[in-house]
């Protein structure tokens, strides 16, 4: 039986050549974010092109997503963050569909490596850095600066500032990926159990209690999911909010 951490492989499906000595593929990782992608575009492509005045199924469907999206950007970054809209519309899509992906029988898990969620947080942090300093110039920079502070107590605090900001990537990728692996390992590891105790003789009469269970995780699971590209979008405005509005 395979083990719990072998459905997180990367696996080649098509070599691409080499560049320096390392192979370039395309890989299982690859497919699944163009399957997300392909499947975010079909949706809105297809669920939006008659825009009827009684909305079909696919058309609520992608009228409620924007409508989901666009208040949280309003109530985490107020009606300035609408700007980011479209980045913030896309990231969200595109992990939850990512993570929705990943609960199908066999599929693998874009978002259950760190690679995948660091890279989209540091698209997160560098669209704070570079609109906030192009927007605000060295006032940008006052965030780091509690207003309202005695000048020593600065020597302690601006520090501290400059940290918290610079973990606002780390925690934003491992948390997602974090809760994407633990899942996905805890189901591989009762679903195993299920089987074990089928083929265990006398205690086969055991196997509903883990297959229970395993089903419970995998309600939890999808609620996860759906939860973690909630977090990540609101997080991402909370950032954001900060290139808007720098300092305390």
């Amino acid at each position: 039986m395979a083990g719990p951490i072998e459905q997180f492989e990367i696996k080649p499906i098509v070599s691409l050549g080499k560049i320096g000595g390392s192979e370039i593929a395309f890989t299982n990782s690859a497919l699944f974010m163009v399957a997300a992608v392909a499947i975010i575009v079909l949706l809105f492509v297809y669920g939006t092109r008659n825009r009827s005045l009684v909305p079909g199924r696919l058309q609520s469907l992608a009228e409620m997503g924007y409508e989901f999206v666009a208040n949280t950007v309003k109530d985490s970054a107020g009606h300035d963050g609408m700007k980011f809209m479209p980045l913030v519309f896309s990231l969200f899509m595109f992990v939850l569909v990512c993570n929705m992906l990943g609960m199908i029988p066999g599929a693998f898990t874009v978002t259950s490596h760190l690679i995948v969620t660091a890279a989209l947080a540091a698209l997160v942090i560098l669209t704070v850095i570079i609109y906030g300093i192009a927007k605000h110039g060295a006032h940008f920079f006052g965030l780091f600066v509690p207003k309202g502070v005695h000048p020593l107590m600065l020597i302690i605090l601006v520090p501290i500032e400059v940290i918290s900001f610079v973990s606002r990537p780390i925690s934003l990728s491992v948390r997602l990926f974090a809760n994407m692996l633990a899942g996905h390992i805890a189901l591989k590891i009762f679903a195993g159990f299920v089987a074990t105790l089928l083929f265990a003789g006398g205690w086969a009469i055991l196997s509903p209690l883990p297959l229970v269970l395993t089903i419970a995780l995998i309600a939890l699971e999808f609620l996860v999911a759906g939860l973690q590209a909630y977090v990540f979008a609101v997080l991402t405005c909370i950032y954001l909010h900060d290139a808007l509005h720098p300092g305390h």
